[in-house]
């Protein structure tokens, strides 16, 4: 490549991560997009740190060293840090263009809200039926989650075990009655959970550095037995682990200077889990190795590092906590759906009743009793029938990916429209949301081919039925009234 193809180049990246970063004054936009009514909810009471508890939560970073980081190993073998690098990139340029938004609107609809201020109101529904479903799965999959660990616990404890429905039913119960409750009970309850059991695994991930040496594992760095293929389809996985980062986005109406903190919070939870995850996934292939034991195999690798370490207690404390994660996951989940349920029912696409809020509490009970309802159904069925925790984990998880990476995508594709609306375009800025959207269709891809087996190969099926469902609803609701947009 000649020179001033490389510095046009440099030059086009530099403006658009300026014009992502920087944009337009608030002040130019304010008048656009002016802030967000309360549509019932609470005003401005989460602070930074319970805002980005929000996102931190529906991650539930805990979870995947002890369930995910296995899956991607078995898959990417040596190249797992190298798939979580790369899943951590992708999902950054997606958090840049979502914390574009972020920064002059902000409303509990979230990325549906962003993907509608540009897009035709059909690839709006879109964003919000795939956004919901999205966090209802997700919803799903960490019941499932918090019912084999509760299983496995127990049997640990008592030798006994006890029913998974009653599990799943008791984790989203509590979970719907904290976030009718108090939003700020709910967020305050979420920070601390998963900042403790973040903290047990880090401690773990230092104990084995010390116990193995700071020596650099050369088989992993270089990729040894690594295939192109076992790393695409092992980054599919390791996107997984990121799904619902943007969720603090939810907050419009009750985070504390919202275009501020918001923002952050997106930008922050994606470093911050991006961070572990990187750290975790290395970590566990060289202790694993070290232990004699295949990580991709193990059901308790958190439990063979605290051993390595020589604290094995930690190992039962982080799976207490990966029980724990599951229930502040679940809660987070549950927190997220209701809100852009409301925002939905105020914009048409739903029925009228889910827009109604508690006069004392300021949270939307009916649609925290829904989505709650939704999330808890399927998997008391799947876990009546004998499915395992960390299959329904799994379905339901994947499930909910392809809600994830539709709104992601379609978000990416609406910011350099967003910027030129508003007379915020510039030469280069389009890249990173085309980068981003390349990203997730990649990602989309890598689900759907090779046709995945079993159950898997009917997720993809089941999304597109519930998809046409929605936007039938959609344009039979658009006869009689016109779906417009509230306000963001």
């Amino acid at each position: 490549m000649c020179p001033l193809g490389r510095i046009y180049i440099v030059t086009a990246i530099d403006s658009s991560l300026e014009e992502i970063r920087e944009g337009p004054s608030p002040e130019k936009m304010a008048e656009t997009f002016p802030e967000a009514g309360s549509y019932g909810l609470r005003r401005e009471v989460l602070s930074p740190m319970e805002t980005l508890a929000q996102s931190v939560s529906t991650i539930a970073p805990t979870t995947t060293p002890v369930a995910t980081i296995p899956l991607v190993a078995a898959l990417a073998g040596n190249g797992t840090w190298l798939a979580y690098v790369l899943a951590t990139a992708a999902i950054l340029l997606v958090a840049l263009c979502i914390s574009k938004f972020a920064r002059y609107s902000a409303s509990p609809g979230s990325l549906y809200t962003y993907a509608s201020m540009i897009l035709p109101p059909s690839l709006g529904a879109t964003a919000a039926w795939s956004l919901l479903l999205a966090y209802i799965a997700t919803g799903s999959s960490v019941i499932g989650g918090f019912y084999h660990f509760g299983i496995l616990l127990l049997q640990d404890a008592t030798g006994h075990g006890t029913s998974a429905v009653f599990l799943a039913l008791l984790v989203t119960a509590l979970s719907i009655w904290i976030a009718w409750r108090d939003v700020k009970i709910s967020a305050r309850l979420m920070l601390w959970i998963e900042a403790v059991s973040v903290s047990f695994i880090l401690i773990v991930v230092l104990l084995v550095f010390f116990r193995h040496g700071w020596h650099l594992d050369w088989e992993q760095f270089h990729l040894r037995g690594m295939t192109g293929s076992g790393l695409r389809l092992g980054l599919v996985l390791a996107l997984f682990s990121f799904v619902g980062f943007e969720s603090a986005t939810t907050l419009g109406s009750e985070a504390q200077n919202p275009l501020k903190t918001i923002p952050r919070a997106v930008i922050q939870s994606a470093l911050l889990a991006g961070a572990i995850f990187i750290l975790c996934a290395y970590t566990e292939v060289l202790g694993l190795k070290s232990a004699g034991q295949n990580l991709s195999t193990s059901t308790a690798p958190m439990r063979v590092l605290a051993r390595l370490g020589g604290l094995p207690v930690l190992g039962l404390l982080i799976d207490i906590g990966a029980l724990v994660s599951m229930f502040a996951g679940t809660l987070a989940c549950i927190t997220a759906a209701a809100r852009v349920l409301l925002l939905m029912s105020h914009n048409g696409l739903a029925h009228g009743s889910f827009r109604k809020t508690h006069a004392r509490n300021e949270t939307p009970g009916i649609a925290i009793a829904v989505t709650g309802t939704a999330a808890v159904l399927p998997v008391a069925v799947l876990a009546a029938r004998g499915a395992s925790g960390l299959d329904v984990y799994g379905w339901m998880g994947s499930l909910a990916t392809y809600g994830f990476i539709v709104t992601y995508a379609l978000v990416s594709v609406a910011l350099p429209r967003y910027l030129r609306a508003h007379n915020a375009y510039r030469a280069g800025a389009q890249i990173i949301p085309w980068l981003a959207s390349a990203a997730m269709l990649l990602a989309l891809v890598g689900n759907l081919y090779p046709v995945p087996e079993g159950p898997y190969g009917k997720l993809p099926f089941i999304y597109l039925a519930y998809l046409v469902v929605g936007l039938v609803w959609f344009f039979w609701r658009a006869r009689d009234q016109k779906p417009g947009l509230t306000e963001s």
